[in-house]
């Protein structure tokens, strides 16, 4: 149901905004993403491209000019930690995966002049940062986390309440764009997401539970410490710090004319 939700709703906003840009542009370009995900976070503080998976969307860019673009992307992917693999408290033997559903919308600049298919300014290096948000589920061996209240979230434990599974993200990054044909744009790129949540892995504070009775047959004492071995207020995740996650790869883009009889640029010309 997360899934479909996510992906569905990802799908209506693409179709508004294109039917907005196509009242208003000239150059607006479709097309689709493939390639990896990652998250950087308390199961993974600092390796880049650790546990890649695969990740794919869609997306939606309007050419300003030739060197600022807006563009409207949907993207999923899967993100995944073992903090028992890390040099951060490496003994909590704290596993998740999750899938993330991110909905952004960036501004563009180019190094360079470009209009995909042009025959003169047909390659660029670009930036872009904007704004988005991330629907994502963490779960541990196929149980969902959320609802479990690992650091005690269910039971009020210090106050705490349970997690929301949104969150707003700021997106930003850099890649390159080479126009392939007249039509046909490929850009490859590397982007990371500054996420306002600390619980992308369901870590994230300290522990609830004295480790010496946690029964291992209850999925929601187990799964808030694996070990066993921990007592309450021991530290769990470092909060002082939220999570990030990232996509890169390849997008390839259809760009559609919607006033052919404007031919003010070389991107008529190639």
């Amino acid at each position: 149901m997360f899934e479909y939700t996510g992906m569905r709703f990802t799908t209506v906003l693409l179709l508004l905004i294109l039917s907005g840009f196509t009242a208003i542009s000239q150059d607006l370009e479709v097309g689709l993403f493939g390639g990896g995900s990652y998250y950087l976070g308390d199961a993974n503080p600092s390796a880049h491209f650790k546990g890649t998976q695969l990740a794919y969307g869609v997306l939606a860019r309007y050419t300003i000019d030739d060197r600022w673009a807006v563009k409207l992307s949907g993207t999923r992917g899967t993100v995944k930690g073992d903090a028992s693999s890390t040099w951060f408290l490496p003994n909590r033997n704290l596993q998740f995966e999750s899938p993330v559903t991110d909905i952004s919308a960036v501004a563009e600049f180019n190094f360079l002049p470009y209009f995909t298919g042009s025959r003169k300014n047909f390659l660029t290096p670009y930036v872009f940062a904007g704004i988005g948000v991330t629907f994502f589920k963490p779960s541990s061996g196929g149980v969902e986390l959320q609802p479990l209240g690992t650091e005690g979230q269910q039971v009020g434990y210090e106050g705490r309440k349970p997690y929301s599974l949104t969150a707003l993200n700021i997106p930003f990054g850099l890649g390159l764009k080479v126009s392939i044909a007249r039509r046909i744009g490929m850009a490859l790129f590397w982007e990371m997401h500054k996420t306002f949540t600390d619980y992308l892995d369901d870590i994230s504070k300290t522990y609830y539970l004295d480790g010496i009775v946690i029964d291992p047959d209850d999925p929601q004492q187990y799964l808030s410490d694996p070990t066993m071995s921990y007592q309450p207020g021991m530290q769990r995740g470092n909060s002082r710090d939220q999570d990030w996650y990232s996509f890169y790869g390849i997008t390839i883009t259809y760009k559609f004319a919607l006033d052919a009889n404007k031919r003010c640029r070389d991107v008529y010309d190639f």
